[in-house]
């Protein structure tokens, strides 16, 4: 059964998340996006609770967790730190089962592993990219830089209140389909939610675009310039999960990210968008059976290394 619960992190951020499961059992942790909140997982966390320890976070910013006004308080630096204590707080001295991230949640997911892969043993993304295959496709792919030109709406200091005029009619837009359609399963029970959901939290979701080191050029004479080599490896084992009809984020993302993460799974869902959590939760949910019986079979449960240190990431990213 699922129960709402409220972890104080260290330094001083509160997190509102959804849970299930014994506290104790091996950590599944799962990161929604924009304009998103721990709900989503409702579904795709329920079946693993009689193994698991499963937890939601609404990460900084949504729901009833803490919403710094200062931009500079979403860059990712302070947002992995978020991830990090609550893998702290959650599982003692262990790593994370797996953290299964959508999204946003799925920017912050990489950069964790990347980062401080001793926290997790597993990362599922389903359609977040990968920084530097981002970076690149915003480089050298003008229909990526296109897609990508939404970010700068969201950016402006008075995005939320324009996205929520008129019955939040420009949100409905980003899940419309291709026909100008609201997707089947945004039903009436899930407008309800979301347009609960907004008001409280929408002008601090939008902190996390204005707050990116990442912008899409807005022409292709402008330079967009690559990230570290220190923030684009991982050795953490990653599977990702791919609607291939996502309009925002385009195939071409997953192209040579083997060069970064050498143990990759890569799982095309033709028909699916960047919603599909929403779309097809009994493939989350058969990935993720999936990636823990493998884990369980291999026995692969590490303990925690030694953390990179600050020096390792000398940007303010």
């Amino acid at each position: 059964m699922l129960e709402p619960i409220r972890h104080q992190l260290p330094h001083g951020i509160t997190l509102d998340c959804l849970a299930c499961g014994t506290p104790g059992k091996p950590l599944l942790l799962f990161l929604h996006g924009f304009p998103e909140g721990a709900f989503i997982w409702e579904g795709v966390m329920a079946p693993f609770a009689d193994r698991w320890r499963c937890l939601a976070p609404n990460l900084r910013g949504y729901g009833g967790s803490s919403q710094p006004e200062a931009v500079e308080a979403y860059k990712p630096k302070a947002l992995v730190q978020d991830l990090a204590a609550l893998i702290a707080l959650e599982s003692p001295g262990q790593p994370a089962a797996c953290v299964v991230a959508h999204d946003w949640g799925g920017a912050l997911a990489w950069n964790l592993a990347i980062q401080q892969p001793q926290l997790l043993q597993q990362l599922l993304i389903i359609n977040a990219p990968h920084p530097g295959a981002f970076v690149r496709e915003l480089q050298h792919n003008p229909a990526q830089q296109a897609a990508s030109q939404y970010m700068h709406f969201l950016r402006r200091p008075d995005a939320a209140p324009l996205l929520l005029a008129d019955g939040a009619r420009r949100l409905w837009d980003f899940f419309r389909t291709p026909a100008g359609d609201l997707p089947a399963w945004l039903t009436p029970e899930w407008q309800a939610r979301y347009l609960a959901h907004w008001p409280q939290c929408l002008a601090a979701a939008c902190r996390y675009y204005a707050a990116s080191p990442l912008v899409p050029p807005r022409g292709p004479s402008a330079d967009l310039q690559p990230l570290p080599d220190a923030l684009l490896h991982t050795p953490v084992a990653t599977h990702i999960l791919w609607g291939l009809d996502d309009a925002a984020l385009l195939p071409e993302l997953l192209d040579g990210l083997e060069a970064w993460v050498p143990q990759l799974s890569v799982e095309r869902v033709p028909g699916a968008s960047h919603w599909l959590v929403h779309e097809r939760p009994e493939r989350v949910i058969r990935s993720l059976h999936q990636l823990l019986h493998e884990a369980l079979l291999k026995r692969e449960l590490p303990a925690l290394s030694t953390p990179a240190s600050e020096a390792d990431f000398p940007l303010d990213y």
